[in-house]
């Protein structure tokens, strides 16, 4: 903005995507908020005080360009794939306004008076799926506060919507985040190329289910359950030491709800870099969040056939399994279902020695 000012372009800001606008809310000392709970606390009470306006309805009509502008057809753009790779894209959402309020309605119906309890639970329909349309505007955060902030059991619910907000609020005070850690210090962390290790990542060939079925989801249907983007960022940074940008970019790619400032503080979250960030010693571990998580194992059979007849108990550790389990359930590892790329322990151990280093400047 200072850019287009000093050019002479008047410039307007309307925070119409957002429930507060960063540049007037700040803390008591008129600074960015870099700590989530007081945000949280302070942006309730601003809702509080002055109930947001879910907006007024939409114009009759709108004023378009007086001459006539060359155009072109829809289908002359191209926009869409020839190979079929999207087709679960299509089965998974319904993009628009229409179907941005249909998904709030049933979430709000049903889910969300369960939130709390259910919302860690990928393999459990417990969360809202609204991420897309949020971020493609079909739906703003003001309209899904008004509707959710009186009903019994929403507030764990409206938090993570304020997230989102603290998420803005960052990219807007700190815009090179996107890129360099908010955090200085880490710009010397002793991160590793590993080709191999990312490919195998982004394939879901890891070896450990529950990340695999994340990374597999997210191929399919551009959008994978908050609690594995936790798990499987984690694993990136801390089990392979692979920078937190690459895990970034792929996410931006891939992702349906591909949100800068939602994507950026995620990963700095998880690898510890940034805004409030997640402990460094905080190194998930992908065969305990599985068997808390999906204790069942539904939602890794969903999207890792090949491990579909494995029991539950060793569903997320197939590799500790006994030979005959893994004859009757049809697992070969190594050959139907890869080996585990990195030993687990090791990998923390490694990871807390690069952090201790970092924190002791």
């Amino acid at each position: 903005m200072s850019e287009l000012r000093a050019v002479g372009c008047e410039v307007r800001v309307f925070a119409g995507r957002l429930l507060a606008d960063p540049e007037t809310f700040l803390n008591a000392s008129g600074r960015p908020f870099q700590v989530f709970t007081p945000f949280y606390r302070a942006l309730v009470q601003r809702l509080t005080a002055a109930e947001p306006s879910v907006g007024s309805s939409a114009p009759d009509r709108m004023q378009g360009a007086t001459s006539r502008l060359a155009s072109a057809s829809i289908g002359e753009l191209g926009l869409l794939p020839t190979v079929s790779w999207d087709d679960g894209l299509r089965r998974a959402w319904t993009p628009g306004e229409a179907g941005a309020h249909l998904r709030l309605q049933r979430f709000l119906a049903g889910a969300v008076q369960n939130y709390a309890e259910r919302r860690d639970r990928p393999d459990l329909d417990g969360v809202s799926r609204l991420s897309p349309h949020l971020h493609f505007g079909e739906i703003s955060p003001r309209q899904v506060w008004h509707a959710a902030h009186a009903i019994p059991g929403a507030e764990p619910f409206l938090r993570q919507l304020a997230w989102r907000e603290f998420s803005y609020h960052l990219l807007h005070h700190f815009p090179h985040t996107p890129v360099a850690p908010l955090r200085p210090q880490f710009a010397s962390f002793p991160w590793r190329s590993d080709r191999h290790g990312l490919r195998a990542w982004q394939r879901g060939q890891t070896g450990y289910p529950l990340v695999d079925a994340g990374m597999r989801q997210l191929w399919s249907e551009g959008w994978v359950h908050n609690r594995v983007r936790m798990l499987v960022a984690s694993f990136l940074t801390k089990d392979l030491l692979i920078p937190w940008q690459d895990g970034a970019r792929w996410f931006w790619d891939t992702l349906v709800d591909a949100d800068l400032a939602n994507n950026t503080q995620g990963w700095q979250w998880t690898a510890g870099c940034g805004a409030d960030a997640a402990p460094y010693f905080r190194v998930f571990n992908p065969v305990t969040q599985g068997m808390k998580f999906d204790p069942d194992g539904a939602y890794v059979r969903r999207w890792i056939p090949e491990l579909a007849r494995m029991p539950s108990e060793w569903i997320h550790r197939p590799w500790e399994a006994p030979a005959q389990t893994l004859a009757d359930a049809g697992v070969r590892l190594g050959v139907t279902y890869p080996e585990p790329i990195v030993d687990h322990a090791f990998a923390r151990d490694r990871a807390l020695q690069a952090y201790h280093r970092i924190t002791r400047r």
